[in-house]
């Protein structure tokens, strides 16, 4: 099932690729369908998976031999954190692909592009050979870059090339540190169970360390961590509402999956002596992220840096799990936090920057104080943005609650200092989203937005599922907690 969910929309990608001529709603309607699939593979998948503490730490492994002289073969596997990740991206692929779009006459390309990303980032998070593993995160870059750079307005281009090049120099510096981890002794293998259980770089002080800084770096940039951040905001404010949806709800992640997945598991003992540092560099950036956010009268900027500072929060959690302080329980806490975080994430700011796409297609414009009063003309598109943004802030019954009071509860227990000190950026937070609120939709009605029409039913419909489902996180997590405590609970007890 797991490679089905990867190679149903590769093939749907290549069939739309050579459709004959069709409508623009016909080809929505197959990528639509299409896009679906994998996320229907996976819910079957996680009513398959087995929680219980004696179960395999990776189930539903698929392996199809492919390089067997290098060790390399075509595996793919869920843990709890995979599982919960990919069928998050699953969901926010079929919202964005359903979501009414601009395609410049080009629609065959625009779902086709999109199904390829939906592929190979499904690819990513789905991988258990390292080399796969790099091969889907380096297709991943293709596939924005040209949604960015063909779709975009503004300056596209030159985001989309500032975005590729940025995080390819990212990619390469973790294909060096992938061979340093592989080829550090012992029989070659790129199987990241085989690595998780050998540590390949224990008691390696120099070789580790340097192996450890290419993984931050490369998975830094593209989380992104201060000051790696650069390349992310004209990425957003010039790319599609749907496609900005997707860089920060599932390309973001792959940054702090890839941190879990790799440096944190595989070599615990490097990882463990040098969590301070990370997160330190991590409450920097949930402070300037939140900082600069407040700052910006563009509303897509606005949201792009508080995928900064909410990263940030990801990268303490995972930060405080693998230190050697603190108690097991506070660890495992933290980092089952990191994971809720990626996911509470994704729904939220896919859902925001779904809802900033309704405000270029019915205005042309994303500077905040141009608008005002709208709630009297668009209730429905204030209560939804209302939602979205108390859920980001982390409103307790919401899924960001959630998330974050699981990392600072399990912070707490190895830098306390750190937590007290990062809970500065949810103020600020929660500062920026309750004024972006005053800004757009309270105050008096310009008169030029006195037609402003609110969400359409499929706009409804999108939003609503993807809100919904931030509810009943908030209110209900133990579906989400199982899953994701099953892995956080392994990784921490084989430290």
């Amino acid at each position: 099932m797991l490679t089905l969910a990867i190679l149903v929309p590769l093939l749907g990608a290549l069939a739309l690729a050579f459709l004959p001529n069709a409508s623009e709603a016909q080809i929505r309607r197959i990528a639509i369908g299409v896009a679906a699939l994998p996320l229907l593979l996976l819910l079957v998948v996680w009513a398959r998976f087995d929680t219980s503490a004696g179960a395999a730490a990776f189930q539903q492994v698929e392996v199809i031999p492919w390089i067997p002289s290098l060790g390399v073969a075509w595996r793919v596997g869920v843990d709890g954190i995979a599982l919960a990740i990919a069928a998050m991206s699953a969901l926010l692929f079929l919202a964005a692909i359903a979501w009414p779009a601009e395609t410049k006459g080009r629609a065959r390309a625009y779902y086709a592009w999109f199904l390829f990303l939906q592929a190979v980032s499904l690819g990513v998070f789905l991988a258990l050979d390292l080399l796969l593993f790099y091969v889907f995160f380096d297709l991943s870059l293709v596939g924005m870059y040209f949604l960015i750079g063909r779709w975009g307005h503004g300056d596209a281009p030159r985001a989309a090339l500032k975005f590729f090049v940025y995080t390819f120099a990212g990619s390469l510096a973790i294909l060096l540190a992938i061979l340093g981890l592989s080829l550090s002794g012992g029989p070659l293998s790129f199987d990241m169970r085989e690595l998780i259980a050998r540590q390949p770089l224990a008691g390696m002080d120099v070789r580790s360390a340097l192996v450890l800084l290419g993984f931050v770096f490369g998975f830094g940039i593209k989380t992104p961590l201060f000051p790696l951040h650069t390349w992310l905001p004209p990425a957003h404010v010039n790319a599609p509402g749907p496609v900005s949806a997707i860089l920060a709800g599932v390309l973001l992640k792959m940054g702090v999956y890839g941190l879990i997945r790799i440096p944190f598991s595989m070599m615990s003992a490097t990882f463990a002596r040098y969590a301070l540092p990370l997160g330190i560099l991590a409450v920097i950036s949930i402070l300037w992220g939140s900082l600069v956010a407040l700052g910006q009268r563009d509303l897509k900027r606005r949201i792009a840096y508080t995928s900064v500072n909410h990263m940030g929060y990801a990268v303490l959690g995972v930060a405080a799990a693998g230190a050697l302080a603190g108690s097991s329980a506070g660890r495992q806490l933290a980092l089952t936090g990191a994971v809720v975080e990626l996911v509470a994430h994704g729904l939220i700011t896919g859902a925001l920057f779904l809802i900033t796409a309704a405000f270029w297609q019915r205005a042309r414009a994303y500077d905040m104080d141009a608008y005002g009063g709208l709630a009297q003309v668009a209730p429905g598109l204030t209560a939804a943005a209302t939602v979205a943004a108390f859920a980001s802030l982390g409103l307790p019954g919401l899924a960001g609650f959630v998330a974050e009071f699981q990392i600072f509860a399990g912070t707490f227990a190895s830098y306390p200092w750190l937590a007290a000190i990062g809970l500065l950026g949810i103020l600020i937070t929660a500062a920026l989203f309750l004024q972006m609120l005053q800004r757009l939709f309270f105050g008096a009605l310009p008169a030029r937005w006195a037609d402003f029409a609110d969400l359409r039913p499929r706009e409804i419909l999108l939003l609503g599922g993807l809100l919904l489902l931030v509810v009943a996180i908030g209110v209900y997590p133990h579906a989400l907690l199982a899953v994701v405590d099953s892995a956080s609970a392994t990784l921490v007890r084989s430290r």
